[in-house]
C-alpha cells in the first residue's frame, strides 16, 4: 500500500519530523529507522482518518485559488466558515489539499 506524505506537513507531522531529526543528529536512532517511522506515520494517519473520524463538516468561503496537478487538488479559501456538530468556526484563510483515495489501493 502506498501512502501520501500530506500529513507530514501537519503540526503533529512536523513535530515528529523535528524529533526524529534530533534523534538522528544525536545518533539515538539511524536515518533508516527514522524513515520507517515516517512511513508508518503516513499509513497510520490515513487509517485513523478513514476509520475513526465520523464528524461531517460543512465548509463555506471565497475561493481564492485552485489547482489540480498530479491527481492532487489544492484549494485556497478566504473568509471560511466551518460548521459541524451545531458549532461554527470562522477562519481567515484555509488551504485544502485533496487526493484521490483510490490511488492508495
Amino acid at each position: 500500500m502506498s501512502t501520501f506524505e500530506l500529513y507530514r506537513r501537519s503540526t503533529i507531522g512536523m513535530c515528529l519530523t523535528e524529533t526524529l531529526d534530533e534523534m538522528v543528529s544525536s545518533e539515538i536512532i539511524g536515518p533508516e529507522l527514522a524513515m520507517q517511522v515516517l512511513i508508518q506515520f503516513d499509513k497510520s494517519m490515513v487509517e485513523a482518518l478513514d476509520t475513526q473520524v465520523k464528524t461531517k463538516v460543512s465548509i463555506k468561503g471565497h475561493l481564492h485559488t485552485y489547482r489540480f496537478c498530479d491527481n492532487v487538488w489544492t484549494f485556497i479559501l478566504q473568509d471560511v466558515v466551518f460548521k459541524y456538530d451545531e458549532r461554527q468556526e470562522n477562519v481567515g484563510r484555509v488551504k485544502i489539499v485533496a487526493c484521490d483515495s483510490k490511488l492508495l489501493v
